[in-house]
């Protein structure tokens, strides 16, 4: 154990200083410090000493230069059983250092608030990054803070163990200095990068131990902050499988405006429908395929009210989110112990996504674009109704989040069925049409929508054979001609977006 007799404070956020500052001065702790923190802690009635009167040199250059000095980081580094740092700290008068509180420049904040380049450099650290360095490389004989974060968790120390920290508890420490350092250093690298992506760089400060990966064989941890998405009401822990399934689920809610419903399993839609009425909406959302819907996730743009609560209530399912719930509708879903109840918060998303692969990290644009009318363009002598119009870009909507290959069948704003992850496009139509069948969905007057272009006319023979009217596709084949003629010749409408909308 080493018992803590010198602290040096330099920090911006003094929120939960104060107690920190009054645990070392029942200590005994001499305390050195700069500026604005050395008035705070004086204006609390307790000595602190100068850094300046330390080093005998003032803050210089406008703040650039406060604590790069021997004076300070000579008793940051000295080894306490090395005899030449001893010796030579002796020599030259400079005082051991056992606990360094420091917090950076706020240069993501700053990034974020404005694109004045002269402001943004001033926020890159200096003195602070390299007092954080120090202390935590010389982990064995000083204690870091590198954040408000750790505030309290020094208090806890502080008071537990009377001034004393053992090996662990400062390398403890270290590793969250260096986890701050390096988060700091990234998003620096990212702003000098800029559009230019020399190197794959991301740090998530954050992480979340899940009960297990995909399956209970594999580990499985998340790493950033749930609660800036969502707010968990209600339930047993989020699993690895859940995220994957709400992040399907919020990207599919956010492209609808109109009040609507949708349940996924395993990432994709087996049910989704837009009603004026949100009970309507749900209906129509199970009825899609009531069978999958079983142990699914739900997810709506609006408020749930009691009406709807009591009808949902009916199905077994795993998680629900919404951007609100009524009193009494949470109390109704609440029933379930296990059951997630989730309320969806307004956040921007990340414009690129990536992942590993291989050896390395693939990175890409996330996907934003869905079409709407001005960006039909009708191929075929029938042009598509207003209601085909709206069926359209419905099922243009769905398709973009299901899984390649991939026909989605919709009718009066209600997924019919889709055929989902198919290693053709024709077997997917069948499997679709195959569903729609199975659940009593008359086909006579639906549209169809594919994520990519028609290779031959037999996917548009088969969906016609079912009773489809429209389709919508991105187009591009060199056969477009033929499924063009089959519409032509069979009454069919066909509108090209020029846009296809893979999902792997």
């Amino acid at each position: 154990m080493k018992r803590i007799q010198s602290a040096l404070i330099s920090v911006f956020h003094k929120d939960g200083l104060d107690e920190i500052i009054s645990l070392l001065n029942d200590l005994n702790v001499t305390i050195y410090s700069t500026g604005g923190t050395w008035g705070f802690i004086r204006k609390m009635g307790v000595t602190a000493e100068k850094v300046e009167d330390l080093t005998s040199y003032p803050s210089i250059l406008g703040g650039r230069v406060k604590t790069l000095h021997p004076k300070v980081f000579g008793g940051i580094l000295s080894r306490r059983g090395h005899d030449g740092d001893v010796g030579q700290l002796k020599e030259y008068d400079i005082p051991e250092i056992d606990l360094v509180i420091v917090d950076l420049y706020p240069f993501e904040k700053t990034v974020a608030g404005t694109d004045n380049e002269s402001e943004i450099i001033e926020k890159i650290d200096i003195g602070g990054i390299s007092l954080i360095r120090a202390a935590a490389k010389n982990f064995k004989d000083v204690v870091v803070i590198p954040s408000v974060d750790q505030y309290g968790e020094l208090v806890s120390l502080l008071k537990e163990k009377n001034g004393s920290t053992d090996l662990e508890d400062r390398k403890y420490f270290a590793m969250q200095a260096f986890n701050v350092s390096s988060h700091y250093d990234t998003a620096i690298f990212k702003y000098f990068d800029g559009n230019n992506l020399t190197a794959f760089k991301q740090s998530v400060p954050t992480s979340n131990v899940l009960r297990y990966g995909e399956n209970p064989h594999q580990k499985g941890l998340f790493y950033g902050e749930l609660n800036e998405v969502f707010e968990q009401l209600h339930g047993k822990a989020i699993s690895y499988n859940n995220l994957g399934d709400l992040d399907a689920a919020i990207n599919l809610i956010e492209e609808f405006n109109e009040t609507t419903f949708a349940i996924l399993k395993h990432s994709n839609a087996c049910g989704i429908a837009s009603r004026p009425k949100l009970i309507d909406a749900w209906k129509g959302a199970l009825a899609g395929d009531p069978v999958s819907a079983f142990g699914g996730v739900l997810v709506t743009n609006e408020s749930i009210d009691e009406e709807s609560a009591v009808e949902i209530n009916k199905l077994f399912f795993e998680i629900i989110l919404a951007p609100g719930y009524s009193e009494k509708a949470l109390e109704i879903l609440k029933s379930k112990k296990n059951r997630i109840i989730l309320q969806k918060k307004s956040y921007d998303f990340p414009k690129k996504q990536f992942r590993s692969l291989l050896n390395g990290v693939i990175e890409q644009d996330r996907d934003l674009r869905i079409e709407g009318k001005d960006d039909m363009e009708t191929v075929t002598k029938l042009f598509p109704t207003d209601q085909q119009i709206n069926d359209l870009i419905f099922a243009n909507k769905v398709v973009k989040h299901t899984k390649s290959n991939t026909i989605v069948l919709a009718k009066n704003n209600q997924l019919c069925a889709s055929g989902v992850g198919q290693t053709s496009r024709v077997d997917a139509l069948k499997q679709a049409i195959v569903k729609a069948g199975e659940f009593g969905f008359d086909l006579k007057g639906a549209v169809m929508a594919s994520d990519a272009f028609f290779p031959f006319a037999d996917s548009v023979e088969i969906a016609h054979s079912a009773g489809i009217t429209s389709v919508i596709q991105p187009g591009g084949s060199i056969r477009d001609k033929d499924s063009i003629k089959f519409c032509d010749d069979n009454n069919m409408g066909m509108v090209f977006t020029g846009v296809r909308h893979f999902k792997h």
